[in-house]
């Protein structure tokens, strides 16, 4: 899950702002939520970053519609926890498969109806209600393609749970990093553009949200490899009036955190748009962005990459070899200038996330154009395109081995 951080560290009890009561058995198919969290929101996506066609099929709910499932109910889905419906583990605790009921989301048999991902809190989670708190506040109200769903929780006793849909090709982290079919090129910039519009959703809200832990392995796959933002514990609303920033105590992940906010804990809305320039860095380049079995020097992806980012004849060096060469060099080129943007050390500099997916949209683009060229030339089936390399030299960078 990457190196988390956390500075300031205060106790978590259950606050007078707690979303919804626990030890409840209610199959209730809506939760409420307090009201200062619902005034949290604001009512409409507006129009703070122009008008973009993504954000029409996003929706801010005025109440959370989720069901409220209780912990017997999870554990017949899940087969009473058994280990072999175990699917991932983090901070929060374990990912279980389970089955309900596409209606009326009853628990059903395994195999039977549609499968849903339990998040269950580990008593020893240090991550613990606090976040819980903040998922059913954010997730529970943001309704966008691009954003995982969240279905319904679990409030009994000390036994937190909550219930999304299921995305069965798992999260990019899988994919980038470990052994396997490597992701071609236009799976790349697909998943690239899907993370890109979930989080400029989030910003185009009239009370933006802050995502705050923009990283690969928040970034999970449906069986389409459609990209969906996962993980809201750390989801904070953006700064109001006349302010540029809000001053939260730090919290995220080492290499995808922006440093004005490591600095200062200030954050602002575009601190995302840096650690989407580390995840875009990650896609193009295979490589983690913080790696501490990687020579001295490059431990670091940001900070050793930037040169190669800057110049055009070293960036196929940096490219994943295990795309043998098979993009087109000059939309590696654009994404790599968009990468450098995005990695501005002043937040002013770097782009808003709508200009982001306007930028990917156009390089994904540029795939289609050159392969609608090549297809025009005689002889086409057996020209190979311009701009690859079918047999490129090995980078000098290490690529391996990596960080489990």
């Amino acid at each position: 899950m990457g190196n988390c951080f956390e500075v300031h560290v205060k106790s978590i009890s259950p606050p007078d702002t707690r979303p919804l009561s626990p030890g409840s058995n209610s199959t209730a198919t809506t939760g409420k939520l307090s009201t200062s969290s619902i005034r949290s929101f604001g009512r409409s996506i507006g129009s703070r970053e122009g008008s973009y066609d993504a954000f029409s099929v996003g929706r801010i709910l005025e109440a959370p519609n989720l069901r409220i499932f209780s912990f017997a109910e999870l554990k017949n889905a899940t087969r009473n926890f058994k280990a072999d419906t175990v699917v991932g583990e983090g901070g929060f605790g374990r990912v279980y498969k389970g089955w309900v009921d596409e209606k009326t989301l009853t628990p059903t048999k395994s195999g039977v109806g549609i499968s849903v991902a339990v998040k269950k809190l580990n008593p020893d989670s240090l991550q613990g209600l606090e976040e819980w708190q903040s998922e059913v506040n954010f997730l529970g109200r943001l309704s966008h393609p691009n954003l995982v769903k969240l279905m319904g929780y679990c409030w009994e006793e000390k036994e937190l749970l909550l219930v999304y849909e299921y995305m069965a090709k798992g999260s990019l982290e899988g994919h980038l990093f470990a052994k396997g079919e490597p992701l071609s090129w236009d799976l790349r910039m697909k998943i690239a553009i899907g993370a890109a519009r979930g989080l400029a959703f989030l910003h185009a809200a009239e009370k933006q949200v802050i995502y705050r832990d923009f990283k690969t392995s928040n970034i999970l796959l449906d069986s389409n490899f459609n990209a969906k933002l996962s993980d809201f514990g750390l989801a904070k609303n953006g700064p109001t009036g006349e302010r540029t920033h809000v001053t939260t105590r730090i919290m995220g992940t080492y290499g995808y955190a922006a440093p004005e906010y490591v600095a200062t804990g200030r954050l602002y809305v575009k601190s995302d748009v840096y650690g989407f320039g580390v995840v875009l860095l990650e896609i193009l380049s295979g490589l983690r962005a913080l790696d501490p079995s990687r020579p001295s020097g490059q431990h670091n992806l940001v900070d050793f990459a930037r040169p190669f980012l800057s110049d055009r004849r070293k960036l196929a060096r940096l490219m994943d070899p295990r795309l043998e060469g098979r993009y087109p060099s000059r939309a590696t080129q654009q994404a790599a200038q968009l990468t450098v943007r995005c990695l501005a050390v002043d937040p002013k500099g770097r782009p808003s996330m709508k200009e982001v997916v306007d930028i990917l949209v156009q390089i994904e683009a540029m795939k289609s154009r050159s392969r609608e060229q090549l297809q025009s030339l005689p002889g086409s089936p057996a020209t190979p395109h311009p701009t690859t390399r079918l047999h490129p030299q090995r980078s000098p960078i290490n690529h391996s081995p990596r960080v489990k």
